[in-house]
C-alpha cells in the first residue's frame, strides 16, 4: 500500500519544469523560440520541428513524455536536427542551453516556492531538485524564487549524474544527503521522472498534474497523482529535525 511508504520518507527530490514551475505558462513561448532558432527563422520549418518534437504548433498542446516534455537540451537538439534543422549539434545545444537559462527569468511558479520549501525543510525533510534542464538554469530558478537555501542538492543533465530515466540523479541525492533510496520520494510531472525513481528503487513516486502528463499517462507509474506539489504538505508526516 502506498500509504505504508509515507512514514519511511525522509527526502524529496523534485523535478523542475511542470512540477515546481507551471509548464504551459513558463515553456510554450520558449518552445516556439527554440524551434525558430533551430529553423533559422523559417516559420514553416519551425512548425514542423515543433510537431516532430511533441508540440502542436497551433494549439500548444504537448504530447506527454515527448522530447519537449521530458528531453534534455542535447536530446532535444538531436531531435530537432533529425526532424530537419540544418544546425550543427554542438552549436544548437549551446544556443538552446543559453535560451533555457534566460527563460528562467520568465518562469511562473506553481506556488510560493520559498515558503513551500521552507516549510518542508522545517519539518525535517532533505530536499533536492533534479531536472533535464542545465544546472545553471536550475540554480537561477532556485535563487530567483528564494528557495536555494533550503535545498541540499541540485542536478541537471550536465551535472555528471546521467540523465532521466537513469537512476543517477537519485543516487547522487542519496550520496549528498546520506539517505537510502527507499527513504526518498521523487516528485515529477512525466514518466521520465517516475521511471527514474523506479530505476533507483525509491520509496515513493509522486506525479503532479501541473506539467505535460495527464492522470491517465501517470497513474500506472506513480504511488500518488496530485493536482500540484502543495498537496504534498497534507500527505507527508512531519519529521523530527536532525
Amino acid at each position: 500500500m502506498a500509504a505504508d511508504k509515507l512514514d519511511k520518507i525522509a527526502g524529496i527530490l523534485f523535478d523542475k519544469d511542470g512540477t515546481l514551475l507551471d509548464y504551459d505558462a513558463s515553456w510554450l513561448p520558449v518552445n516556439r523560440e527554440l524551434a525558430s532558432i533551430a529553423a533559422r527563422g523559417d516559420e514553416a520549418l519551425a512548425d514542423r520541428l515543433l510537431a516532430a518534437c511533441g508540440m502542436d504548433p497551433a494549439t500548444g498542446h504537448i504530447v506527454p513524455d515527448s522530447l519537449l516534455a521530458a528531453g534534455n537540451t542535447r536530446q532535444i537538439s538531436q531531435g530537432l536536427i533529425a526532424a530537419g534543422s540544418t544546425m550543427d549539434l554542438g552549436e544548437l545545444t549551446t544556443r538552446l542551453d543559453a535560451l533555457f537559462s534566460h527563460a528562467a527569468d520568465l518562469s511562473v511558479p506553481v506556488t510560493d516556492l520559498a515558503g513551500f520549501f521552507r516549510r518542508l525543510h522545517e519539518r525535517g525533510y532533505k530536499l533536492g531538485v533534479a531536472s533535464s534542464d542545465n544546472e545553471r538554469s536550475i540554480r537561477h530558478i532556485a535563487a530567483r524564487f528564494g528557495f536555494i537555501d533550503y535545498v541540499d542538492y541540485i542536478a541537471g543533465y550536465d551535472s555528471g549524474f546521467g540523465t532521466k530515466p537513469e537512476p543517477g540523479m537519485v543516487l547522487g541525492f542519496c550520496e549528498a544527503t546520506g539517505l537510502r533510496p527507499e527513504q526518498v520520494a521523487v516528485v515529477g510531472d512525466n514518466n521520465h521522472d517516475l521511471h527514474m525513481g523506479h530505476n533507483a528503487g525509491v520509496g515513493l513516486k509522486v506525479a503532479v498534474l501541473t506539467g505535460t502528463g495527464s492522470r491517465e499517462s501517470l497513474m500506472a507509474a506513480s504511488d500518488y497523482c496530485l493536482n500540484d506539489i502543495t498537496e504534498l504538505e497534507g500527505l507527508l508526516p512531519s519529521l523530527q529535525p536532525a
